[in-house]
């Protein structure tokens, strides 16, 4: 029996133009390996891909990293570290230990950025100002180990919606004031559509973002209504919800970004479609709602 044909791909660079910042989050195609992602990526045209940690596991890191590398594409993050508000001494060292893994393993697949999501409050806890200032710290002590490994940590603001339970920063001006404290080349900020489109203030944050240098990734997917009875799972390819993706990329354009842009939908519906498929749809939302204005 002959062996069978591999459809060609064409090399990063000769990729079309359109979709040359285009990223594919693994948590949009939730149901496939991390294999399946890079050739679905790869087959689909684009140039990038955003890892979770969880399918790097499964790969094996050094497998996952050639994976990446003989796909001809790049990893344009990783997700994700963070949840460093434990007050118990125990889980603080526990959580400091795995962020430092965070670390190697980026540095290791070969991106620069490791997206943060700081946590919510311990269980019990009702202390807001303390948990956020507990993350503060734990932050701190990482990024000189971050630093070492060429590694930048990107703070991601969450929906208030999720604030006891999983990000105690909900703005991007709160994420800035956090990253202040250290250079622009160690800590920046993430733009997640789903989670800042509804801030008042979001397009002066962007550009402070972009003044200080700490515009570190675009994430873009929508944000569904109603919300899901588990909130996590409301976020939809764009164009299925109520965000305004044109005036968002015009801004996070302005401010200067030139990255990858991820897109990143967890949705019980989109994890239970062909991946080919919603891959598809993604390319042809993001060149209708996001590109033109980028």
């Amino acid at each position: 029996m002959s062996a069978p044909v591999r459809e060609e791909r064409a090399p990063a660079d000769e990729r079309p133009a359109d979709l040359a910042r285009l990223s594919l989050n693994t948590a949009t195609t939730k149901r496939w390996t991390l294999e399946q992602a890079v050739e679905g990526a790869a087959r689909a045209g684009l140039p990038a891909v955003g890892l979770w940690r969880d399918r790097v596991e499964e790969a094996g890191l050094e497998r996952a990293a050639r994976l990446v590398r003989d796909a001809g594409l790049r990893v344009s993050s990783l997700c994700r570290g963070g949840f460093l508000t434990a007050a118990d001494p125990g889980d603080r060292r526990a959580a400091l230990d795995d962020n430092r893994r965070a670390v190697e393993e980026a540095a290791t697949l070969g991106t620069r950025d490791l997206v943060m999501v700081l946590g919510g409050l311990p269980e019990g806890d009702r202390d807001l100002l303390g948990a956020r200032a507990r993350a503060a710290d734990a932050l701190a002590e990482l990024v000189p180990h971050a630093h070492e490994h060429g590694v930048r940590l990107l703070l991601e603001p969450l929906h208030p919606m999720y604030c006891a339970d999983r990000a105690v920063l909900s703005t991007l001006d709160q994420a800035l004031d956090v990253a202040g404290a250290h250079p622009a080349q160690d800590v920046a900020v993430v733009v997640d559509t789903f989670h800042v489109w509804w801030d008042p203030e979001l397009e002066a944050a962007v550009a402070r973002a972009g003044a200080e240098g700490r515009l570190g990734s675009y994430q873009v997917c929508d944000f569904l209504v109603p919300i899901a009875e588990d909130p996590l799972l409301s976020r939809g390819i764009m164009g299925d919800g109520v965000v305004d993706f044109a005036p968002v990329s015009r801004w996070v354009a302005a401010a200067g970004y030139g990255g990858d842009v991820e897109v990143e939908v967890f949705n019980a519906e989109v994890w239970a479609s062909d991946g080919h498929e919603v891959l598809a749809r993604v390319v042809e939302r993001y060149a209708e709602l996001v590109l033109p204005h980028l």
